[in-house]
């Protein structure tokens, strides 16, 4: 059923009255309209009549209400990317957890940031939606008592980097449906445009901040700035050490902040975003312009690098600083990962075939059938049929690919070691809902138990995406602490649509809100579970 707005003010009034963290409220209308970002009038997916999407602004804790107005002729749906949804993955967004809103309807989102800081985006989880648009950046800062470990910057620039289609998001989907793979992206777009459409605007002297995030589709992509360094801070949620670069990998489903300073003569200047990995190579520009500036840019964007071997050397670069705050008082380092005993190894290969004339990806020869009805909805109805319960391995195996809606079970407080193992010749980019994974190690070739003793066990840095290099593999623990039926996929959308993805179930047998969340009064019912009621 859908909250009215009598309801909803009541609902908040009470809390309120009981001196729960702040609130913030948005008010989202959802349509299709015409947009133009690489030269070709295309169709759109708009919010609030903006593409890309608006930036929500938040702090730790706050609780975020989100009115979404679905008037789109199709069903609709937002995911949060790297918004952990503390014991309520009945706000995750995505197909396993909630129903689709019916086209003319509206569903309020109720995100509590529990313990959360940094940069994050939010993206259509539906179908192709996300090749029409309907992202947006999320930043969450931490409360003003906590100690931040760099000086406040002059300015902090959403950066939305993304590669592009000019052809329309159905007709991709079409192709899909069909089997087919899709072509090589059009173009890169940077905060939804193209070549030199996107400017930031700096004062010589003074030190900005870059909250960067690769929401495409297929490509991992590299940004530099001519004449500039950056200077990483800040990685989902976590503050790094702050190492300098000159070049940056951002792959997909990624978010991360850089400083930069404006410390060069006063001009315009590429702001350049490659795709370091792909064979169709692509280039954009944006423009990093000093106040006071009448030379724009010229000549030639900074050169993308071209051996590739630099990005697993740069990943492993990448380390939490120990001596910064996070969201709560005491040092992030203090959380001793290292030290905690792993409970459960779980390899997971990721593979492709053709499966009676179509194209099928696959986890541990899993490939991902999407059900009638929610899978959350399904287990807390108990409705039989819907997902397989054990469905999928904890290992690769020799099987042939076979289809299947999988869900692999996990105790609540199990301190689990996942190894992501990539036999292909392509680049994979894995996201966890619900969770920061740390980042322990990745190599080239295959991984054995003897890479243990190389894990980083003491400042790897807990990121809710992750990469795996061609023919290597990335190992990451998680401390399962977060009940609810999670999405475990591909951030390359072809091969999430196309099977490579589940949902992992974190159980605790214990019906309590301590553990989990009630289902939230206006949560949608479809499939198997329509016409049941939210109050059991």
């Amino acid at each position: 059923m859908f909250v009215s707005k009598l309801a909803l003010c009541l609902f908040l009034l009470f809390k309120f009255a009981i001196g729960e963290d702040p609130y913030r409220f948005f008010d989202w209308t959802i349509t299709y309209g015409d947009i133009n970002p690489l030269g070709t009038t295309q169709q759109g997916i708009l919010i609030n009549g903006q593409f890309p999407g608006p930036d929500i602004y938040s702090q730790t804790n706050d609780n975020l209400i989100i009115n979404v107005h679905n008037n789109l002729p199709d069903p609709f749906l937002i995911s949060w990317n790297g918004v952990q949804q503390k014991k309520d993955s009945w706000q995750d967004g995505v197909h396993g957890t909630n129903c689709p809103i019916p086209p003319g309807k509206n569903f309020t989102y109720h995100l509590h940031l529990k313990d959360q800081i940094g940069s994050f985006f939010y993206f259509p989880s539906l179908a192709l939606h996300k090749a029409a648009g309907g992202f947006g950046a999320i930043r969450i800062l931490s409360r003003p008592m906590i100690p931040v470990p760099f000086p406040d910057p002059a300015g902090d620039f959403t950066v939305l980097i993304g590669d592009w289609y000019k052809t329309n998001h159905k007709k991709l989907q079409a192709r899909l449906d069909r089997g087919i793979r899709l072509p090589p992206p059009d173009g890169i777009l940077i905060n939804g445009h193209g070549p030199n459409g996107a400017s930031f605007t700096v004062d010589q002297g003074k030190t900005y901040r870059l909250r960067i995030s690769n929401v495409g589709l297929e490509s991992s992509l590299n940004i530099r700035i001519e004449g500039h360094s950056m200077t990483l801070v800040e990685m989902e949620g976590t503050h790094t050490i702050q190492n300098t670069y000159e070049t940056l990998d951002v792959h997909l489903g990624q978010s991360l902040s850089v400083l930069i300073t404006a410390d060069q003569p006063v001009r315009d200047y590429y702001i350049a975003v490659s795709t370091p990995f792909s064979r169709h190579v692509l280039t954009t520009t944006a423009v990093l312009h000093y106040s006071g500036s009448n030379q724009p840019v010229s000549g030639l964007p900074p050169e993308r690098p071209t051996n590739t071997d630099y990005s697993l050397l740069q990943a492993r670069t990448f380390l939490t600083n120990l001596s910064a705050s996070g969201p709560r008082p005491n040092p992030q380092g203090s959380y001793h990962y290292g030290s905690i005993p792993v409970t459960r190894t779980i390899r997971l290969a990721n593979s492709a075939a053709i499966v009676n004339g179509k194209k099928l990806y696959a986890v541990n020869s899993v490939s991902f059938v999407d059900p009638d009805t929610p899978l959350k909805l399904a287990d807390y109805f108990k409705i039989d049929g819907v997902f397989n319960l054990g469905g999928i391995t904890d290992y690769p195996t020799d099987a042939a690919l076979h289809m299947d809606t999988p869900v692999m079970d996990a105790d609540h407080h199990a301190f689990v070691e996942v190894v992501f193992e990539n036999r292909e010749y392509w680049i994979q980019s894995w996201h966890l809902d619900g969770y920061g994974m740390f980042v322990v190690g990745m190599d080239t070739g295959e991984w054995s138990t003897g890479d243990r003793t190389r894990y980083n066990l003491l400042d790897a840095v807990p990121r809710c995406t992750v990469q795996v290099y061609p023919q290597s593999w990335t190992a990451v623990y998680v401390a399962l602490d977060n009940v609810g039926m999670w999405n475990l996929r591909s951030e390359t959308w072809e091969r999430r649509y196309l099977g490579q993805q589940f949902y992992l179930r974190v159980y605790n047998p214990v019906n309590s809100t301590r553990n989990e969340l009630p289902m939230p009064s206006n949560a949608l019912l479809c499939g198997r579970a329509a016409g049941k009621s939210t109050l059991i």
